[in-house]
This record gives C-alpha cells, sequence and structure tokens, in this order.
C-alpha cells in the first residue's frame, strides 16, 4: 500500500512503500515502513497494519478494507512507491514487467521473487535490491535465538530478541553493501561473495574433519 508522499512519523518523513503479502511476511516490512501490506489493494492514505489483518480474517480478504480500491497483483507491483516489497511468491519480478518497476528499493521477504534475468535489468536500472538471502534471514536467525536459549535453559524477552537481531541484520547488511559497492556488483552477489569466505574462513581456522 503506498502512503501519501512526504508523510511523517515522529518528525521523520516516511518513504512511500508497497509490500505483496498479507500474512507474517508482509505483515513486518509493513509495520516497519509504517504502512501496510494489502496484496490486490491499493489507497493513498496510511494504514494501520493490524487492522488490515483483522480485516482479513474476518473476511478471508484484504480486498474490500475502507479507503482502498482494487488493482491486480502486476499493477501492486509497478506503482510508483520508492520502496517494494516482494513477500509472497517466488518468479513475481521478470524480464517481462522489471522495466516497469519504478521502487528505488525491492526488499525481498519471499523466497526468490526475483529472476535472474529480472535481476540483471533492476541492477542496471539502479534498483537497490535487497536479496532474499539477507531481506528474509531474520526468521533463521530467530530460530537460531531460540536454539541458543534451549541449550542455555533460558528465556529473552521479545524486546531483547529484537534488539539482538536488529544489531545482526543491521551489520549483515552493512557488511553486504560494503562489498557491492567495493566491487561494484549487485547485493545479491555481494551476498553470496560474503557468504563463501565466511565459510572459507572458517574451514581454515577449524580445519577439515570427519
Amino acid at each position: 500500500l503506498p502512503m501519501k508522499s512526504g508523510y511523517t512519523c515522529g518528525g521523520s518523513t516516511v518513504p512511500t512503500a508497497v509490500a505483496e503479502a498479507a500474512e507474517a511476511a508482509g505483515l513486518q516490512p509493513a509495520r516497519s515502513y509504517g504502512m501496510t501490506e494489502c496484496p490486490c489493494v491499493s489507497g493513498p492514505d496510511r494504514f494501520d497494519p493490524k487492522e488490515v489483518l483483522v480485516y482479513k480474517q474476518k473476511t478471508g480478504s484484504v480486498v474490500g478494507f475502507p479507503g482502498t480500491k482494487k488493482v491486480s497483483n502486476e499493477e501492486l507491483l509497478e506503482l510508483a512507491v520508492e520502496i517494494l516489497s516482494p513477500a509472497a511468491l517466488e518468479n513475481q519480478i521478470t524480464s517481462e514487467n522489471a522495466p516497469r518497476i519504478k521502487a528505488k528499493i525491492s526488499a525481498e521477504c519471499a523466497n526468490g521473487p526475483t529472476t535472474p534475468e529480472a535481476d540483471d535489468i533492476l541492477y542496471k536500472k539502479g534498483v537497490l535490491v535487497i536479496p532474499d538471502i539477507l531481506a528474509n534471514g531474520g526468521g533463521v536467525t530467530v530460530s537460531y535465538f531460540e536454539w541458543v536459549q534451549d541449550l542455555n535453559r533460558d528465556h529473552w524477552s521479545e524486546a531483547v530478541v529484537n534488539e539482538k537481531l536488529k544489531e545482526i541484520m543491521v551489520k549483515a547488511f552493512t557488511s553486504v553493501l560494503a562489498i557491492a559497492r567495493r566491487e561494484q556488483i549487485d547485493m545479491r552477489t555481494a551476498a553470496y561473495l560474503l557468504a563463501v569466505q565466511r565459510v572459507a574462513d572458517a574451514m581454515a581456522m577449524r580445519g577439515l574433519y570427519p
């Protein structure tokens, strides 16, 4: 859902954004962006993500949410927003629609929402694609947190989990962005380079063993 341009929250300008999902993968970026996500729905105002989710649970769909109009999924992806978050299915952004993507940033909350051909097109257009391996890595990171708590017979509050998660994700994003800028490559390739390097470093440090 795009918000009004220039919308402010806490004194800061919030960018226009749209997330292609109505469940957990789309709800979290919606909260982060200060907007809501509704597949096939568009409106000019800011919506409360919780209200949209409640509406969907009651009606089975987000279509018809007050103050919105129905749009196709294709139209949703091509809306004139600053941040696009494909958070539903694979292969949503292809070589066919990539030239029409207007967002400046694409944060992939779904797994594999962008085809390799579309990736090249978006990179050449100057669209910053935050790849799925990075953008939706928070889920497996929190799974790791659960494992650590279980091993230690410990229990962290939600605030502690969120703070630890933020620290790791911000550090990961900063590291990937630095590689992308240094090597003049896209963020996905940079993320792969960083991942392979970390595995190589770990193997060199620990050695190979059965």
